[in-house]
């Protein structure tokens, strides 16, 4: 019985040493953030994020901003953790460190970059891992962020139309008003489907009004001929066929009234 005994304090021994040797190693990984000085904190953080660790360049990039608030090194940690939290999905989180940024840096020599990482969070914000490898479905998906993407980007453009950056800006604005004009065309093929004529007029207008140079421009056009005369509104449709006409001759593109087996199934 006292064997038994003695085997059983003894491991628990063990084990107590065990635990306080992790506690000391964890609490050595933790102090290093205290002590460091703030360039090498900031290597390190840099290091971890180059290598992809982003969540423990992210710890590092706060504790940094913590202890050392000011300074450039502090200037630059904000923009490197708002780019670490974005890599990590943290939309959110890293929104509010770029505000935080213009806030308080509005002169920075980077600041063009704050503003065109801002459109790049909300760009990838609401967009699947397919939809990355996919072509882009935007009637299935919320589109705020695709919005707010577009209005960063313009925004950037505007106040500085000769950054780095604003050619990326442009493309990528291209790309957001195909999308957007995607989302409201998928709608206004919805109302059409359903018969909803003039829903789907409507739709079309505003494609036409707030997308202009988009390429589902033509399909909205064809949309109001098809709606206006089902209508009986003969003097629109004649009026939206004849835009179609000059701004695509000979456009054979289909309409909503086609249905493929697919769509009758699920109508977006």
């Amino acid at each position: 019985m006292k064997r038994s005994f003695s085997w059983v304090r003894l491991a628990a021994m063990v084990l107590a040493v065990v635990l306080l040797a992790g506690c000391k190693r964890g609490d050595e990984r933790l102090d290093e953030t205290e002590t460091l000085p703030v360039d090498a904190l900031y290597e390190e953080a840099k290091a971890s994020m180059e290598g992809g660790n982003y969540e423990r360049a992210i710890r590092y990039y706060k504790r940094l901003t913590s202890r050392f608030p000011f300074g450039d090194y502090a200037e630059q940690a904000q923009l490197d953790l708002a780019f670490a939290q974005y890599k990590r999905s943290q939309y959110d989180e890293a929104v509010s460190t770029v505000n935080r940024f213009i806030k308080t840096n509005p002169a920075h020599p980077k600041i063009d970059y704050a503003f065109y990482l801002r459109g790049l969070v909300n760009f990838d914000r609401n967009r699947s891992y397919i939809d990355r490898w996919l072509p882009s479905q935007a009637g299935n998906r919320d589109t705020e962020a695709a919005r707010q993407s577009f209005n960063d980007f313009s925004e950037l453009l505007r106040r500085y139309p000769n950054s780095r950056y604003a050619s990326d800006a442009r493309q990528r604005m291209v790309f957001l008003r195909n999308d957007l004009a995607s989302y409201e065309l998928n709608i206004a093929r919805y109302y059409m489907r359903r018969a909803a004529y003039v829903a789907a007029a409507n739709r079309a207008k505003y494609i036409i009004e707030n997308y202009q140079q988009s390429a589902q421009i033509p399909e909205a056009l064809a949309i109001q001929v098809e709606a206006y005369t089902a209508l009986g509104q003969n003097e629109f449709a004649d009026d939206a066929r004849r835009v179609l006409e000059l701004n695509a001759p000979g456009y054979a593109g289909g309409t909503a009234q086609k249905k493929s087996w697919w769509r009758r199934v699920w109508p977006f």
